[in-house]
């Protein structure tokens, strides 16, 4: 369950869980704590490509330090499956000297239940570089073994996709990944 103490202990901590999200199983931490952001970035094999911050609400991405403005253009996909890259020329242990992040609301009430409880999480997907996306636990646990403070098993989420990226140039919007929304032109 995604409201258990365990994980939510875990993340006030500043360890890194393994969850179900609302598109397919995140690697997580708390986006408010630098310390575990570099873990989470670390167990990744990542620099200079940061992840995503999913939130209960925007008000939340705001109080991590995000731009109200930045947001309100693309606030009728949430929530939903669509993450959105926004400047951000704060938060650099997030952001990883990009000067952007994706941000999310999702839709699923679990998920919302825990992002209420442990405000904005750096996510990314369960798996390494160049492998394959997480569809079990069990493939999460495989490659990321005892590294990881908490694992929730959501099941097999197979036929799950990643959310949909995209980002606002000129007052358009451009897809940079298709994913579980369709955006229409």
């Amino acid at each position: 369950m995604l409201t258990d103490s365990k994980l939510t202990e875990a993340i006030a901590d500043g360890s890194v869980a393994v969850i179900p999200t609302d598109t397919v199983y995140g690697i997580v931490c708390s986006a408010a704590n630098p310390a575990a952001a570099a873990k989470l970035y670390a167990l990744k094999h990542r620099e200079h490509k940061p992840g995503t911050i999913i939130a209960a609400s925007v008000d939340q991405l705001v109080e991590l330090g995000l731009k109200q403005r930045y947001m309100t253009p693309v606030e009728q996909y949430w929530p939903g499956a669509v993450s959105v890259v926004i400047p951000s020329h704060e938060l650099e242990y997030l952001h990883q000297g990009v000067g952007s992040l994706a941000v999310r609301i999702p839709a699923d009430a679990g998920l919302q239940a825990l992002l209420r409880q442990t405000g904005p999480l750096l996510t990314s997907s369960a798996n390494l570089p160049g492998q394959p996306i997480a569809h079990t636990v069990e493939e999460a646990q495989a490659y990321f073994g005892d590294s990881i403070a908490c694992y929730v098993d959501g099941g097999d989420l197979s036929n799950h996709q990643p959310s949909t990226i995209v980002r606002v140039v000129d007052d358009a919007l451009e897809v940079l990944r298709a994913g579980a929304v369709t955006i229409e032109d």
